[in-house]
C-alpha cells in the first residue's frame, strides 16, 4: 500500500536520474517565509560530479530522443528579452509563451514566439523587442515573417492562444501583455490586423496564459484571459515598501525579488463571442472572475466530466488552482476544492505554472499535470471519473525527481508513437543568483521526459549531446509535428535567450496518424473542443482539440495518435462541439487526414511522410 501523503512529504528529498543521490534534510513543520508556495526546504541533490541535478545527472550513452535543431532551423537569430539580467522585479522573471499555428493554411505548422520588453522600452527610451512569427519553409528551416505579418506586438508580452474566433477558416492569434493585449485577426494573405480594441478584449495591466473555447455551445469561440499580479512600474514591489512587506521578498532566508504573495492579484476575464467581431465580458455572470484575487498563469478549456461541455481549469501561482465545471446555462460551478484539483495530495497549494491535459491511462478520461516551483513536486492529477481527481505523483514515482526543478511549459505527448502518452516538462529558475546559492538547483535547467509504460512512468535518461542532456532557461513550450513526419516536436521559449527547437528523432518504426478537423456550421470552424477516440488493435485512445495550456502557450491543434506496430486503424469516433458524433475508419496509416464535420465518409490525405 502506498505511504500516506504526509509521510511521503517528510521523506521526499531524493531524486533518481540515471544515478541516485540522497537528500538528508526534511522540510520544516512550517514553510519558509517568501512570496512563493513551496513544499519546504530540501537538501541539495547532486550528481557524481557534485553538480546540481537540475544541470547534471547526465549519462554518457543512451537513446537520442530529441535534438535541439534551433540554429540549423534558423530560429536563433531571434532572442527573447525580459527586463534586466538582475531580475529585480517579478515582472522580469515570468517569461513568455509560444504558439504553433498554420497561419497561411499551407499544411505546415509555423511558430509564434512571444517576446518581453524592458523598462526603457516601456518609457519610450529604446525600441521595444519584437515577437517572432517563423514561417515554415517545408525544408527544416524557418523565416521570421513577424514584421511583414504585422504581429511584432512591441509590448511586454507573456502568452498566446490560437483560435478561429470568426469561423472564417483561418487561425487568429490572441497575445497577452503587461499593458493592453492584442487580438490579431488573420487577413488570409499572410498578414494580421490587431482588432483587440474594437473587439473589446484589450484589457490592461498584467494578463498571462489565455485560451479559446466555446463554453456556451453556440459554435463560436469565446476567450478566457487569466490575470496575474496588479503591477505599477512607477511603484514596483520593493521589500519593506508600502507595496509589499519584507517577508514576501525572501527565499530560504535570502533576499530575492518580491511576490507573488503579498501583492494584489489581477482578476480573470471570460469574454463571450457576440458573433459580430466583438466580445462581451461575462466573467462575473459566469462565475469565473477570480474574486479571491489568485495569481493566474495558465488557463485551458477541456471537457473533464465527459458531459459534452468544455470545463475550465486555471493554474494559479502560490494560491489554490481553479477548476470550473460547465453547467450548460452560461455559468460555471466552482469545483476547485471538491474536485481535488485546488491542492496537491498534502492539502497544500502549489506555485502552479503550466497545465498538461491528456488521457495517460487510455481509459477515456482527461488527466491533469501541473508544473510548480522548486522545492516542491509536480502533481499528476488522475481523473477518477466525473472530474474527480487524485494526486498520484508519488504512487507513480514521478514526484521526487521533479523537486529540485522549477517547471513551466508541459504537455502529454506520445514521443515514441507507441500509443501511450508520455509527459514532458520544460524547466528554468526565476532567481538570478540561484547558481551561487548552494541550494542544489540552477537557473538554466534540463527538461524532464517521463516515458509512459502503459500507465506507469519511467524517467528518460539525460544523455550527453542530446536535448534531454542540455539546459534551458525555459518558460513556454508548445508541442506539435513541425516537420509533418509523424513525430511530435517541442518548441521552447527561453527567457533572455534564443528559442530551442527539440526535434523528435526517436520512436522510429512505430506507426501513427493525425487528424486536421474542420467543424461544421454548429461547431467552431477549427473544431476546438472536439474529442477524438481512436481504436487500433486492443488500444483505444483519446485526444482533444484544445487552445491554450502548457504555460501561456498553444499546441498543434491536430490530434495525434501513435499506433505502435498496428498497421491499421480499426475505428475513429469524433464527438464534435455541436454534439454530433461520427464514426468511420481510415484507409491507411502514417498519414495526416483532413476530416470535415458532416463529411466523415471521405477523410482526405493532408500529408503522407515517413
Amino acid at each position: 500500500m502506498a505511504e500516506t501523503g504526509r509521510r511521503r512529504y517528510l521523506l521526499a528529498g531524493a531524486i533518481a536520474c540515471g544515478l541516485m543521490a540522497a537528500a538528508s534534510g526534511q522540510p520544516p513543520a512550517k514553510p519558509p517565509q517568501g512570496g512563493m508556495a513551496t513544499g519546504g526546504v530540501f537538501a541539495p541533490v547532486l550528481d557524481a560530479q557534485k553538480r546540481p541535478i537540475t544541470a547534471g545527472g547526465l549519462v554518457e550513452a543512451g537513446p537520442s530522443l530529441f535534438q535541439d535543431v534551433a540554429e540549423k532551423a534558423g530560429l536563433t537569430r531571434w532572442r527573447h528579452v525580459m527586463g534586466t539580467p538582475a531580475k529585480t522585479y517579478i515582472l522580469e522573471t515570468v517569461g513568455s509563451g509560444v504558439a504553433l499555428l498554420d497561419y497561411d493554411n499551407d499544411g505546415w505548422l509555423d511558430i509564434y514566439l512571444v517576446n518581453g520588453s524592458t523598462y526603457k522600452a516601456l518609457n519610450g527610451a529604446e525600441p521595444a523587442p519584437h515577437a517572432a512569427l517563423f514561417h515554415n519553409n517545408h525544408d527544416g528551416t524557418f523565416t521570421d515573417a513577424a514584421a511583414k505579418a504585422g504581429v511584432t506586438n512591441d509590448r511586454w508580452g507573456f502568452g498566446a492562444a490560437v483560435g478561429d474566433y470568426d469561423n472564417d477558416g483561418w487561425p487568429d492569434l490572441y497575445v497577452t501583455n503587461f499593458g493592453k493585449n492584442r487580438l490579431y485577426h488573420n487577413n488570409h494573405d499572410g498578414t494580421f490586423t490587431d482588432v483587440a480594441e474594437k473587439a473589446g478584449v484589450a484589457l490592461g495591466n498584467w494578463s498571462t496564459g489565455p485560451a479559446f473555447g466555446d463554453y456556451d455551445g453556440d459554435g463560436r469561440l469565446d476567450l478566457f484571459v487569466p490575470g496575474y499580479v496588479h503591477y505599477d512600474p512607477a511603484h514596483p514591489p520593493i521589500a519593506g515598501s508600502d507595496v509589499v512587506g519584507f517577508n514576501y521578498c525572501q527565499f530560504r532566508g535570502t533576499n530575492v525579488m518580491c511576490g507573488p504573495r503579498g501583492l494584489k492579484g489581477e482578476p480573470d476575464h471570460l469574454f463571450r463571442n457576440n458573433g459580430d467581431g466583438t466580445f462581451t465580458d461575462v466573467s462575473e455572470k459566469a462565475g469565473v472572475a477570480d474574486a479571491k484575487g489568485y495569481y493566474g498563469l495558465t488557463g485551458v478549456f477541456a471537457d473533464l466530466n465527459d458531459d459534452g461541455k468544455p470545463d475550465l481549469v486555471v493554474a494559479n501561482d502560490s494560491t489554490p488552482n481553479y477548476l470550473y465545471l460547465n453547467r450548460g446555462d452560461g455559468t460555471f460551478e466552482d469545483a476547485s476544492f471538491a474536485s481535488g484539483y485546488a491542492f496537491n495530495e498534502n492539502a497544500r497549494e502549489t506555485a502552479s505554472m503550466g497545465i498538461a491535459v491528456g488521457d495517460y491511462l487510455n481509459n477515456g478520461r482527461l488527466d491533469l499535470y501541473n508544473t510548480v516551483f522548486s522545492d516542491d513536486y509536480n502533481p499528476l492529477y488522475r481523473n477518477d471519473g466525473g472530474a474527480n481527481f487524485s494526486d498520484v505523483s508519488y504512487q507513480l514515482g514521478i514526484a521526487v525527481p521533479t523537486i529540485p526543478f522549477l517547471g513551466w511549459g508541459t504537455g502529454f505527448l506520445d514521443y515514441d508513437n507507441d500509443g501511450w502518452k508520455d509527459l514532458f516538462a520544460a524547466n528554468g529558475h526565476v532567481y538570478a543568483g540561484v547558481d551561487d546559492m548552494g541550494w542544489g538547483t540552477t537557473f538554466a535547467q534540463r527538461p524532464l521526459l517521463f516515458h509512459n509504460l502503459r500507465g506507469k512512468f519511467e524517467l528518460a535518461p539525460a544523455v550527453k549531446g542530446t536535448a534531454l542532456g542540455s539546459v534551458f532557461a525555459a518558460r513556454g513550450a508548445a508541442f506539435g509535428d513541425l516537420f509533418n513526419d509523424g513525430k511530435v516536436d517541442v518548441v521552447v521559449n527561453q527567457i533572455d535567450g534564443p528559442p530551442a527547437l527539440l526535434r523528435n528523432v526517436g520512436g522510429a518504426g512505430n506507426h501513427w496518424v493525425a487528424l486536421k478537423l474542420i467543424g461544421g456550421p454548429k461547431s467552431p470552424r477549427d473544431a476546438a473542443g472536439a474529442t477524438v477516440y481512436l481504436t487500433a488493435g486492443s488500444t483505444r485512445q483519446r485526444c482533444d482539440v484544445l487552445s491554450g495550456g502548457s504555460y501561456a502557450s498553444s499546441n498543434d491543434p491536430r490530434p495525434h495518435f501513435g499506433l505502435g506496430t498496428a498497421e491499421k486503424v480499426d475505428s475513429v469516433e469524433i464527438h464534435w462541439p455541436s454534439g454530433a458524433v461520427e464514426k468511420f475508419t481510415l484507409p491507411a496509416v502514417d498519414r495526416i487526414f483532413t476530416v470535415e464535420e458532416g463529411r466523415n465518409a471521405s477523410p482526405t490525405v493532408s500529408s503522407a511522410r515517413r
